[in-house]
């Protein structure tokens, strides 16, 4: 039974054998056709990419040879345009030496000619000076003199022509603009002193200020350092200072204590400290109003508060913040009238006096230190300048400088708006007539129109109608170089023949 498994056993494995044989062959046959298919497939798509790639690179060919085929043409062009131009050139130096052979031979006629002709002039110029009786040095000398003579008194006339049309013009043109500017910019005119005159209620008020043994008066004298005057003024007391500031914080703060009703040296202390401190920002405030105004942007803070410290400054009792506020708006007027830049001719006219109110270097003048403020505060160099110059302390480099000189001028200038002491006027009047008095001719001098005239007299023998006229130049000049004067001064020469005989 054994044996019979056995072989059973022995045939299937034998018939199993040969059916799994019969499956690798089918799969191998398989295998071999889906390999085959495979190649044949590979094969197309390798076709297909040669033949993509040969078409591209053919492209490419075409187009690189249709390029160098155009490179060769613009070369060729240029190559023609080339040889073009060098035939024109070789032609214009061929040109140019014909043309410089026949200058030399005209340059070498001409000197030929001038040979000649020097010869001729030498020859002459003997027999004139024969015939003269005088070398040709003399004459020329003779002639020289003559028409030196000549050339003086037709220039004289000449000038004298031209100043008076000058002037026709320049008088019409200045008066319209000046009328116009001084319409445009009228104000109030105010007359500030070193007083300042605090009212009070009564007479009890001016007991407490005093204070016991006058220990209140002495600490708010101390504190703000204006001298109070306590008199027999009814209802008043005066403070007195030069500086308006301190005469404003000595006034707030005499207000603060008589309402507060507490008036003692440490309550002076505190009030008068308190005031400095309002009255400060208040400055800065006035300054920035100022600014705004004007239409005035971008100023250092440090500036703007020297703007509003000139409310608290006079000038021959003028105030300085309204005094520099006309001379912004006149620069502003004349630049526009003349074609400049108004904001800038505005911005130096308001900075033109701001070396006034500066507490730094006060051994500069005030113009210099106004130029020197204006460029430590980065403005701009024609504002400096015009700052700098309008007293003529320095040179005048930008065209805004005659500008502010002339509106400083108008603006203090104008009926009422300064008061002069009577000693520098009768002064200035007095060095008018005597610098007039002091050229040979003169007779005599007046100075009149408040200084703003100057007549001259001057004798008829010994003063020419043509030397007249140079003689008022002369001391109109002399008087700019060394007199300070307001405004403008008219020098007037009279020059007169008179004749005088009786019928008897």
């Amino acid at each position: 039974m054994i044996i019979g498994a056995a072989a059973a056993l022995a045939v299937s494995f034998i018939v199993r054998r040969f059916m799994l044989k019969g499956k690798v062959d089918e799969i191998i046959k398989e295998a071999r056709l889906e390999g085959e298919n495979i190649k044949n497939q590979k094969i197309f798509q390798a076709k297909e990419k040669y033949l993509q790639l040969k078409s591209e690179y053919e492209q490419k060919v075409n187009e690189r040879n249709a390029q160098m085929k155009e490179a060769e043409n613009r070369i060729r062009q240029k190559e023609n345009a080339v040889n073009q131009q060098n035939s024109e050139l070789q032609k214009k130096l061929s040109d140019a030496e014909n043309a410089k052979r026949s200058l030399q031979m005209q340059r070498e006629n001409f000197e030929k000619k001038t040979a000649e002709y020097e010869q001729l002039a030498l020859q002459v110029n003997k027999q004139l000076e024969t015939v003269a009786g005088m070398s040709a040095e003399e004459a020329k000398s003779m002639l020289v003199e003559n028409m030196k003579a000549k050339a003086r008194t037709e220039a004289q006339a000449y000038i004298n022509d031209t100043i008076d049309e000058a002037r026709l013009n320049a008088a019409k043109e200045a008066k319209r603009i000046v009328i116009n500017t001084i319409q445009r910019t009228a104000t109030e005119t105010a007359i500030e002193n070193a007083v300042t005159t605090f009212p009070i209620d009564n007479d009890e008020i001016k007991g407490r200020i005093i204070g016991r043994e006058g220990r209140n008066i002495r600490a708010l004298e101390a504190a703000t350092g204006v001298e109070i005057v306590v008199d027999d003024t009814p209802d008043a007391i005066l403070l007195s200072a030069f500086d308006p500031v301190r005469r404003e914080v000595a006034r707030l703060a005499l207000h603060q204590l008589v309402l507060d009703g507490r008036i003692h040296p440490a309550r002076i202390e505190e009030v008068v400290a308190k005031v400095q401190k309002q009255l400060e920002e208040e400055i800065l405030e006035t300054g920035k109003r100022t600014c705004i105004d004007l239409g005035i942007h971008g100023m250092s803070m440090e500036l703007v508060r020297l703007i509003g410290r000139m409310k608290y400054r006079s000038s021959y009792g003028q105030n300085l913040l309204q005094h520099s506020r006309e001379v912004a708006n006149i620069c502003a007027i004349m630049a526009s009238e003349l074609g400049l830049n108004p904001v800038t001719a505005k911005r130096a006219g308001l900075l033109h006096d701001i070396g006034k109110v500066s507490e730094a270097d006060p051994e500069l003048p005030h113009a210099l230190l106004g130029m020197k403020l204006a460029e430590e505060y980065k403005e701009k160099p024609d504002i400096c300048n015009a700052i700098g110059a309008h007293h003529d302390e320095v040179e005048m480099t930008s065209v805004i400088s005659p500008l502010v000189l002339v509106g400083d001028a108008i603006s203090g200038a104008r009926p009422g708006a300064r008061r002069e002491v009577i000693e520098s006027y009768i002064k200035r009047l007095k060095d008018l007539e005597s610098l007039a008095g002091s050229y040979q001719g003169v007779t005599k001098a007046y100075a009149i129109q408040a200084g703003r005239e100057l007549r001259v007299i001057v004798g008829a023998e010994e003063v020419s109608d043509d030397q007249a006229a140079l003689l008022s130049s002369e001391i109109a000049q002399k008087i700019q170089e060394e007199l300070t004067y307001p405004g403008q001064v008219k020098i007037t020469v009279i020059r007169e023949t008179r004749s005088v005989s009786f019928a008897r």
